[in-house]
């Protein structure tokens, strides 16, 4: 018999396993991600079923072994239900846990970064801006992935003088003195330079309500991805898929207005 835990989690991956069974990643806040057998998971019946799915919060009974660990009970707290039942939620949802998944290594405690996705998730389900809450999701996790970009002051020269424009060569930050060092940086909108020192350094418990221009979202999302390709060498699959949504749904929208 291995040791009986009690964790409060969020379920960010699961993958069948035979006729009956489900592996269930689990993002705790005392353990970090726990990879579990939930046996008969797969049974409509079974006890384990609406507790092992993605997205789902609550608090897990699980016993270790030398391998794999098994799932014995859950008390669902949160369902997390408006984003498991709306594909485009999902989407936004699915990039959140994504990088978790990819970025965190098994076992790594981070209590703060599980806050950070129980307020993230929470808010999504709540119908504010998913575009806005994926941004702060990404940024936080640069500084997970140890890349965090120099965002406070200037990467070059370490001037705290607005404004400041974005370079990837620098990874960060660069003030109008050092802009002649890389003939590639980009013009980001003081609001996008803003609201990317803001995500990186606030708690996401103490960022209000935020409304933000759609062209503002593009360039910061747009920025988002080109650090990610630059520095981090991922692209999730989950943004991908959001991003083909997108695209079908402006082709709709068009042809509705033509």
């Amino acid at each position: 018999m291995g040791m009986l835990h009690k964790v409060e989690g969020i379920v960010i991956r699961t993958n069948d396993y035979g006729e009956t069974h489900k592996i269930v990643t689990i993002f705790t806040r005392e353990y970090g991600k726990v990879a579990l057998m939930a046996r008969g998971a797969k049974r409509p019946k079974s006890r384990l079923a609406s507790a092992s799915q993605l997205f789902i919060q609550g608090v897990f009974v699980f016993q270790r072994h030398k391998g794999m660990g098994s799932l014995n009970s859950a008390d669902i707290i949160d369902s997390f239900r408006m984003i498991r039942s709306d594909i485009l939620l999902t989407s936004y949802g699915a990039c959140m846990i994504e990088l978790i998944d990819r970025l965190l290594e098994d076992g790594q405690s981070d209590p703060e970064l599980y806050e950070i996705l129980y307020q993230l998730l929470f808010r999504l389900n709540d119908g504010e801006d998913a575009d806005v809450l994926l941004s702060i999701m990404e940024i936080k996790m640069m500084t997970r992935a140890g890349a965090a970009p120099v965002l406070h002051q200037c990467a070059s020269c370490g001037s705290a003088e607005l404004p400041f424009q974005f370079s990837l060569r620098y990874g960060g930050a660069l003030c109008r003195r050092c802009l002649h060092f890389d003939p590639y940086v980009m013009k980001a909108d003081p609001k996008v330079m803003k609201l990317l020192r803001m995500f990186q350094s606030i708690n996401p418990v103490r960022i209000g309500k935020l409304n933000v221009k759609e062209e503002t979202k593009a360039q910061l999302n747009q920025l988002i991805d080109l650090y990610y390709q630059e520095f981090i060498g991922l692209k999730l699959r989950s943004k991908r898929f959001l991003e083909q949504m997108h695209s079908f749904t402006d082709e709709v929208n068009k042809k509705n207005n033509d």
